[in-house]
């Protein structure tokens, strides 16, 4: 440079400020300089391709169209250059100096507001971000219709322009050389480079090259190392070679040599970019396992882009299996990576993908997000919510084509049908669409049924669908509550994933059929006119057994009725109608964490539901007809509650009790008739008075009962 020709420029104020605000800063995650001087570089490549539609001698000078890293341990600088558009002296001027872009300020108030330096390329500044690795950054810039320029600022208030004349000569574009830190110096390393292109520029539209160093090792011989820039052969000799009119070995020796070149760094073209009836199955089975590093190909793959007043492309993945860590709470919360104009922005972007859809891999594009879009920004940018929009509709597209093959859907739902029930209690919107993809056992299918079967199997004057939840398949197929069911061939759907019953709280109705739970409230069974009489003369001779079990149990349950629902149990306990049920109550207690003061608002109100056609709950009923305040009565009340809490699918609260009374019952059958005192001590029935002891004739009945 020709120190005649060099001017001086001081910064604008904003600009300064920015500087000040960037050279002093203590970002942490400072690598993103290469991203945004990469991003800068292809839009200078994309200005003069668009400029050579119009003018057919923008590209003469430079046909190649490229952008190179070159580091420099010996001088400790790394450079990166394009053959773009270049720029001229103003240019160099105006754009990194002194006329403040409206975006210089906003970026400053944004950090001001608790933003992080990774935005500062959406206000058009990223060139600064230079200065978060280097103290000195120097810019070599020829345009085609200009002379070559420098221009250097260490990072004052000030910067030079002046004609480039010490430098090599640049045919067209653009090379920033930054002059790094001490503390800086590992953005030399190729592996650091190589990490930085592929994470963040992997799939920018132009050829990235990193200029690199490699060593060689190679074995000559003595002879050919004396005379080898002499002649030309195929390659060093790696072999001894034995002379063999003499018989006399030739000595060889170790050489290193040191190589550069040009190696190719963003290899992996954008597969999002193609038309999908161009690309391979294999094709998107390499590009998923590089994506999502999973030693498996995926199970399905939606490949689509949107246009109109909003565009983006997208590839998404479904993988065979679920990650171990699927529901782990301190997981990454998605895997679809948000791209802008082929540059890489994030890949934990919580708004682009609903929660439950976490599992999904993938890719999407966006033509329309600012670059470097800042997480605040994220939370309310309307186009980022379209794109969730469309890619949950997408998602779900490819769950249906999976749907189509019953055996990779079983696969499918086996894997993630937590994420589908999770979808139901979560997305309003698209809870429809998820209903059709739920599967379960029933009382009439061995195998996965869905909603869509169960209602095509449904009875003529059936108008709900009625389900069941607990533990298990097998603690629910043999449950009291579906004895009434059964006998009238009423298929019950079986809900034994703790989930079920979050899930079926916000799915209350399928196909204009409601939901109906057999444990509940309000289960209504079509009665002939015959059973409804039955039940009324019922009603009328049990009305006094009802009223004095309701005494016994006291606050245990809110009330006691006859049932219709059981046929040959003797008694079942419902819960109530808008509260848990048993396996709900089960689920909540197992909660670690869970706040008690907030069990007894949610806990149900039990009804004891009695069947008047069962032997036991006759003999009771003559039992209490003989002497209303006959002792055994109780015994055997409490007896039968807590068996029925036991076949509802409730805990007992003090399971000893309910031993004792167990214990009594055996010594009984065993004709043991000693003194009951350990035993009436033990019973909670919350009554101060101990139960008497039985006689012979009462312990008859017991046997009866049992």
């Amino acid at each position: 440079m020709s120190s005649s020709d060099e001017k001086s420029y001081a910064f604008n104020a904003d600009i300064a400020q920015l500087m000040s605000l960037i050279i002093n800063t203590f970002y942490s995650n400072k690598d993103i300089f290469l991203r945004e001087l990469i991003s800068n570089a292809s839009d200078a490549l994309d200005k003069v391709r668009f400029l050579s539609l119009s003018d057919s001698t923008a590209l003469e000078t430079e046909s190649a169209l490229r952008i190179q890293i070159i580091p420099d341990k010996v001088n400790n600088t790394i450079t990166i250059a394009d053959t773009g558009i270049g720029m001229t002296e103003d240019e160099l001027i105006n754009n990194l100096g002194t006329i403040a872009k409206s975006g210089t300020k906003g970026f400053i108030e944004a950090i001001n507001a608790g933003a992080d330096l990774s935005m500062i390329g959406q206000f058009g500044v990223g060139f600064y971000s230079a200065y978060l690795v280097a103290d000195k950054v120097v810019v070599h810039s020829k345009n085609n219709a200009d002379e070559q320029f420098c221009w250097i600022s260490e990072a004052g208030n000030s910067f030079t322009v002046a004609k480039d004349v010490e430098y090599k000569k640049i045919t067209r574009g653009t090379e920033i050389v930054l002059h790094l830190k001490s503390d800086q110096l590992d953005f030399l390393e190729e592996k650091t480079i190589k990490d930085l292109v592929k994470k963040h520029s992997e799939f920018i539209g132009f050829p990235i090259s990193l200029y690199t160093t490699k060593e060689e090792t190679k074995e000559v011989s003595d002879d050919e190392e004396a005379d080898e820039e002499d002649k030309e052969d195929d390659g060093p000799k790696v072999e001894e070679v034995e002379d063999e009119e003499n018989k006399t070995e030739k000595k060889t020796k170790k050489v290193t040599e040191t190589k550069n070149e040009w190696e190719l760094l963003n290899k992996t073209k954008p597969l999002w970019t193609r038309d999908p009836k161009e690309v391979k199955d294999e094709e998107y089975a390499a590009f998923y396992k590089g994506l999502s590093n999973d030693w498996e190909e995926h199970m399905a793959v939606k490949h689509f882009a949107v246009e109109g007043q909003l565009a983006f492309r997208s590839i998404i993945y479904v993988p065979k299996r679920a990650p171990f860590d699927l529901f782990e709470p301190k997981k990454k919360m998605n895997n679809v990576k948000l791209y802008v104009r082929r540059v890489f922005i994030m890949d934990d972007c919580k708004e682009l993908i609903p929660d439950y859809l976490s599992f999904v891999k993938g890719v999407v594009d966006s033509e329309d997000l600012p670059l470097n879009i800042s997480r605040e920004a994220l939370q309310t940018n309307k186009i980022l919510r379209v794109i969730k929009k469309n890619l949950t509709k997408k998602a779900l597209e490819m769950f249906a084509d999976i749907a189509k093959n019953k055996e990779d859907y079983a696969k499918f739902y086996e894997a993630f049908a937590k994420n589908l029930k999770l979808g139901i209690h979560e997305d309003t919107t698209n809870r429809a669409k998820l209903s059709e993809f739920l599967r379960y056992y029933s009382s009439k299918s061995t195998e996965l049924t869905s909603l869509k079967e169960y209602v095509s199997r449904m009875q003529k004057d059936q108008k709900v669908i009625y389900y069941i939840t607990g533990e298990s398949k097998e603690a629910v197929e043999e449950s009291p509550f579906l004895e009434a069911l059964k006998k009238r061939n009423l298929e019950v759907l079986f809900m034994t994933d703790p989930i079920d019953e979050y899930a079926v709280q916000q799915l209350k109705e399928y196909d204009s059929k409601k939901l109906v739970c057999a444990t509940k409230e309000g289960l209504d069974l079509a009665q002939t006119e015959d059973e409804k009489k039955a039940e009324e003369e019922q009603k009328t001779l049990f009305e006094g057994l009802l009223a004095k079990i309701k005494e016994i149990l006291g606050d245990k349950v809110e009330k006691v009725q006859l049932s219709n629902r059981i046929v040959s149990s003797p008694c079942v306990l419902v819960t109530g109608e808008f509260g848990w049920t048993a396996n709900m109550e089960r689920i909540m207690k197992a909660q670690a964490l869970r706040d008690n003061s907030m069990t007894s608002f949610m806990v149900s109100k039990k009804t004891f539901e009695l069947n008047p056609t069962h032997i036991i709950i006759s003999k009771l009923r003559e039992k209490f007809a003989e002497n209303e305040n006959d002792p055994t009565v109780k015994d055997l009340v409490w007896l039968l509650f807590d068996t029925s809490m036991l076949t509802s699918g409730f805990s007992l609260e003090q399971p000893t009790v309910f031993a004792s009374r167990i214990h009594k019952l055996i010594k009984l059958g065993l004709s043991i008739y000693g003194d009951d005192a350990e035993d009436d001590d033990a019973l909670d029935d919350d009554d101060d008075d101990d139960v008497p002891e039985l006689e012979e004739d009462e312990a008859a009945v017991m046997e009866q009962v049992d």
